[in-house]
């Protein structure tokens, strides 16, 4: 088991510093290919009318005056042990890791993300929670009985649910649900669990109901295929009681929820920018929202990144976790 986590941990560093080039590459090398020049990008940071001494300051503070290769080391450089801004200076200095300095916010990206981060990691989890357990036990409901009206009334809640976005749902359930959760707002957990749950239903419901139709029908399917193979057939055979032998198909589900599970939870992202921008809550969504509509690059850049390895350290932990539930897995 050490080995197959050693192997997947040396995948995941090397996925992680495919994830930064490739970003870097989005970010810097793209725009130059396009045509825009590094004056026209240092100019989003100045004034209207920035005259050339400040561009060049502005070029000097982003490293834009270095060539691109130099850019990259600085930047990976800065996430391992951090950086001096402007570089060299010793006025200021971003820790490890760094993902670069907003100029606009006059704050190191890393902080921004870290001072947004209970928002949507609260947003995340109960989202996460609620589709989970209620798509995986509404699938298992209606793999019991396969084609009953459980099974078509689950599969009617499931196809609105795919059929209706994040767009119409978080609107409808805020104006419908409004008398039910009048208060829709960030609360500490630490302070008051209760209050925080109470806060943040709305933002769960609107998240969950597009990826609980996803759950019901894996778990369904997976289920209803378990159900019909052979060891089930033999455990029936022997008397296993029936609560065995449906939990003994749910089981053979878990490797592919928890394969898709992972990467949702790096994806929720998307639907977290909508979900926060309905509600007014101020998370990550609500940050990388605000970075693009100021063109702040460095904390588009820094939030793109956060995301994309937040996603590589997701799927390392269900590799983990893999290797516990099913032994097999050790030896591929």
């Amino acid at each position: 088991m050490t080995t197959f986590l050693l192997r997947r941990a040396a995948t995941a560093v090397i996925l992680m510093l495919a994830v930064v080039l490739v970003t870097f590459l989005v970010f810097y090398a793209v725009p130059a290919l396009g045509g825009r020049t590094t004056d026209q990008l240092a100019a989003q940071f100045a004034s209207r009318d920035p005259s050339p001494d400040q561009l060049l300051l502005i070029k000097h503070r982003l490293g834009l005056d270095q060539p691109l290769y130099v850019q990259f080391w600085d930047y990976l450089k800065a996430l391992v042990v951090g950086m001096d801004l402007p570089p060299g200076s010793g006025a200021a200095h971003c820790s490890a890791p760094c993902l670069g300095y907003s100029w606009r916010l006059h704050d190191s990206v890393m902080s921004l993300i870290l001072d947004r981060l209970p928002v949507t990691v609260s947003i995340a989890i109960g989202a996460a929670v609620l589709w989970l357990v209620l798509g995986v036990a509404s699938g298992a409901v209606a793999a019991m009985a396969p084609g009953g009206l459980a099974d078509r009334a689950i599969r009617v809640v499931a196809l609105l649910g795919v059929c209706l976005p994040v767009v119409f749902i978080g609107p409808l359930a805020r104006s419908q649900l409004a008398w039910l959760f009048p208060s829709v707002s960030y609360y500490s957990f630490l302070h008051n669990p209760f209050i925080w749950a109470d806060h943040l239903v709305l933002p769960w419901v609107t998240l969950a109901l597009g990826y609980f139709a996803l759950y019901t029908r894996l778990t369904r399917s997976g289920m209803i295929e378990a159900l019909s193979g052979q060891f089930i057939r033999t455990a029936q055979a022997k008397g296993l009681p029936g609560r065995r032998v449906l939990w003994q198909a749910l089981r053979t589900t878990f490797p592919t929820v928890a394969t898709v599970f992972a990467m949702d939870l790096g994806l929720l992202l998307g639907g977290a920018v909508l979900a926060e921008k309905i509600y007014g809550l101020h998370g990550i969504g609500d940050l990388a929202q605000n970075g693009v509509d100021g063109q702040d690059l460095p904390v588009v850049l820094g939030v793109t990144l956060f995301a994309g390895l937040f996603i590589v350290v997701a799927n390392f932990v269900v590799d983990a976790a893999y290797a516990v539930l099913d032994p097999r897995i050790r030896l591929d």
